[in-house]
This record gives C-alpha cells, sequence and structure tokens, in this order.
C-alpha cells in the first residue's frame, strides 16, 4: 500500500512539473513578427473567420444545386367522415376512408432560374474577399504592434543598461563627495546634491525594470505566448534603429490600390451595388422543377408492415414559374434605396482614398522627422557626455559648484533617454509608414 501511495505522489508530481513547465523562446523582429502571425489570438480568429466565410459561400452554392428531401406522414383518423348519398330516393350513409393511412415520399427539386441566387453567387465571392482582407487588415495591425512592442521591450532593457552605468558612477562620486566633506574640504551641500540624484536615478531604475517586465507580457501576449514563459530579444535596439534609418524608403511611390483600408472600402462599395443589382433581381421571375416519388397506404388497423398490406405507388413531375407583376411601387422604392446607398458607398471610397492619401503624407513627414530627431538626439549625447565630464573634472577640481556638476549631469540623462526614445521612434515611424504603403 505504502508503495502505491509513493508511485502516485511521484506521478502527480510529474503531472504538477508538466504543466508548470516554462518554455523558452528566443526571437529577432523578423522572428517575432512571424511568430505573430500565426499564434496571436487575433490572427488566429481571423484565419477562422476565412474559413466560416468559405463554409458559408459553399451553402449560397448549393442553393441552386439538387435538392433531395424526404418525408413519411402518418394519419389516424378515430373518426372517420361520413357523407349522406340519396340511392333510389332513400337516404345512404357513406364512410370516407380508412382509420389509418400512411404517405411515403421522396422529392427532388431544382431550381432553373432565379435572380436573386445568381446575385447571392457574386456576393457570396465578395463575402469571403471581406473576410480575407480583413486577415490582411489584421496581419498588417499586428506586424506595427508587435514591432512597437518589441521597441518598448528594448527600449526598457537599454534604458536599465544606462541607469545603472549612471547609478555606478553616482555611487562613486557620492562616496568621494563624502569623504572629501569628512575630510574638512568639503561641502555638505555637495554630498546632499549628488544625493538627490542618486536617488532619483535609483527610483528611475525601479520603474523602468517594472516597465520592462509590463512591455516584455505585453510582447507576450501579442505573440500569443504564455506571459510566464521565458523570452529572449536577440535583436539591439541601436542596430535595429540603424537598419531602419532609410531615407529612400520614404520615397517609395504611394498607390492607393494597394492599401488594405482602400481595399476594404472597395468591398463596401461592391456590395452595396450587388445590393442594388439584388433589388432589381426581385423583378425578374423565378423558374424551378420538382420530381415526386411516393407510396401510400391504408388500413383499418396499424398493420402497415405486414406482407399483406397493399401499397400503391404514384409519381408527378411539375414546373413552377413565379412571374413578379405588381407590388404597388414597393420594389421600386427599395431599388431606389439601394441606389442611394451604393451612391454613398462611392463618395466614401473617394474619400477614403483622400485621407490615405493625406496619412500617407503625414506617415512620411513623420518617418523623415524621426531620422532628423535620431541626428540630432546622438548629436546632443555627444555634447552632454562632454559638458558632464568636463564638469566632473571641475567639480573634483573644487572648480564648480555641485549645483553646475548635478545640472550637467541631468541635461546628460535627458539626453540619454532623448536619444533611446529617438531610435525606438525611428523603428516605429517606420512600421507605421510601411503599413500605408504595403
Amino acid at each position: 500500500m505504502r508503495k502505491i501511495f509513493i508511485l502516485l505522489a511521484f506521478a502527480f508530481l510529474a503531472k504538477a512539473n508538466a504543466q508548470d513547465a516554462k518554455q523558452n523562446y528566443s526571437f529577432s523582429l523578423q522572428q517575432a513578427i512571424e511568430h505573430s502571425l500565426q499564434y496571436n489570438y487575433s490572427a488566429i480568429n481571423s484565419g477562422k473567420d476565412i474559413e466560416i466565410a468559405k463554409k458559408k459561400k459553399w451553402e449560397t452554392t448549393t442553393m441552386g444545386l439538387p435538392q433531395l428531401n424526404g418525408s413519411v406522414n402518418y394519419q389516424n383518423n378515430f373518426k372517420l367522415q361520413q357523407n349522406l348519398l340519396t340511392v333510389d330516393g332513400n337516404p345512404v350513409t357513406l364512410t370516407m376512408g380508412d382509420y389509418n393511412n400512411i404517405d411515403a415520399k421522396l422529392t427532388l427539386s431544382q431550381l432553373i432560374f432565379d435572380g436573386s441566387y445568381l446575385v447571392g453567387l457574386e456576393s457570396a465571392k465578395v463575402y469571403l474577399q471581406m473576410f480575407e482582407n480583413s486577415k490582411k487588415k489584421s496581419d498588417s495591425e499586428i506586424r506595427e504592434m508587435v514591432t512597437n512592442s518589441y521597441g518598448n521591450v528594448l527600449l526598457a532593457e537599454e534604458s536599465i543598461r544606462v541607469l545603472e552605468r549612471n547609478l555606478t558612477v553616482l555611487e562613486k562620486n557620492y562616496a568621494d563627495a563624502n569623504q572629501i566633506f569628512k575630510n574638512g574640504l568639503g561641502e555638505e551641500e555637495s554630498v546632499e546634491q549628488i544625493g538627490i540624484t542618486l536617488a532619483s536615478v535609483k527610483s528611475s531604475l525601479s520603474n523602468v525594470k517594472r516597465l520592462r517586465e509590463i512591455s516584455l507580457k505585453m510582447l507576450k501576449i501579442n505573440l500569443g505566448i504564455e506571459i510566464n514563459d521565458e523570452l529572449k530579444l536577440t535583436d539591439d535596439l541601436e542596430a535595429l534603429s540603424k537598419n531602419n534609418l532609410d531615407l529612400a524608403f520614404a520615397g517609395t511611390e504611394f498607390n492607393v490600390n494597394n492599401n488594405i483600408d482602400y481595399q476594404m472600402a472597395t468591398n463596401l462599395t461592391e456590395q452595396k451595388r450587388l445590393l442594388l443589382k439584388l433589388e432589381k433581381s426581385k423583378a425578374l421571375p423565378s423558374l424551378a422543377a420538382q420530381v415526386n416519388f411516393g407510396s401510400n397506404a391504408f388500413n383499418s388497423k396499424f398493420n402497415f408492415l405486414s406482407q399483406d398490406q397493399r401499397w400503391f405507388n404514384y409519381s408527378n413531375i411539375g414546373v413552377g414559374l413565379n412571374v413578379p407583376i405588381f407590388s404597388s411601387l414597393g420594389r421600386s422604392a427599395k431599388t431606389q434605396q439601394a441606389k442611394i446607398a451604393y451612391e454613398q458607398s462611392k463618395t466614401q471610397l473617394t474619400e477614403t482614398e483622400q485621407m490615405l492619401k493625406l496619412q500617407f503624407e503625414k506617415s512620411k513627414s513623420d518617418f523623415e522627422f524621426s531620422i532628423e530627431e535620431y541626428a540630432t538626439a546622438k548629436s546632443n549625447l555627444n555634447l552632454a557626455e562632454r559638458i558632464e565630464k568636463k564638469q566632473q573634472i571641475k567639480f573634483g577640481e573644487g572648480l564648480s559648484t555641485s549645483f553646475e556638476f548635478a545640472e550637467a549631469q541631468r541635461q546628460l540623462y535627458t539626453a540619454q533617454q532623448a536619444y533611446l526614445q529617438s531610435m525606438v521612434d525611428v523603428i516605429n515611424k517606420r512600421a507605421s509608414l510601411e503599413k500605408i504603403i504595403k
């Protein structure tokens, strides 16, 4: 019994460990995008929407294909109908029918012509195309979203490294200034001033570490992986930003027909056109045919499975023509409504085209500005580093005040963060421009 308990305990622990096992991922930005396009939650659902649309298209198609239906009807006449006849001047009661009857029938029907069905076939294709375009838009948004999330994590990681370096320098400065003060060669204000900057950097470092964890978990969600899984980013922020410093890309010609938002607006216009066509088709006649094969039986008792039971077969073929003649101008009113809606959709398509062209110009300008800001931030950082270094030397030699030294440090820290942010902006603005162009 004890051995069985031990085996069960080991089995339970093994299962628990398997459930808690973390997966390890290592992605470059491009690998992260490729992974998200397959496993992102929105990407998965938009893919399923396409599958549903394909089934819907086939459902519409089958409406014009042969349809075979079977039916069995049983009727129990517990009170038979009677009729009164006069024979040779004498009234005679005649009982109609039998107490039990059953009818089994197969019906084969075929739609020969229906304008609504033909329009439905066209609409099914547009319906599928709409979801395919929706998937493309979703993928485009996922690319941009993953790029932004990836950049935010790199920004946080690089900020942590910069702040840790700053913290190391500040701690040494604080220790040196404190020692100088203890030796009676410096002022307490200098120690306090450095202490204020040191506390601020420590607080910023703690905050950035928390932001890094939040940004990393957000990236994991965008990638479609568990937030507790291990994820390592292999791209470097500076190298990644330099790879996106391509002003020639901003000169790419914008073709509005390639933009997914324009394609979706075109889908909407096509839907409105088909609705107009559908209303017009309702004035056309429809033609259908059917063939019936059946058999029925009658009995005073429910004994239809007996070999002696007689069954009477029948069959027929029929064609039905439905011709709309007059609807008190109701169809005309619906057609006019559909026509107006179609004209509205064409106006919206023109507006979408103009707005996308404006959006392209703005995204292009933002990307070019981000490159300019990157160059400015890099230059300012180099300048701030030289100023801070000179102030540190002067402060150590007693030639500058602690306030001047602290101001140079704050200026350096601001320049460092501006430079890091400028690199992320280059990556993000490039992604936004690509989203418009592609």
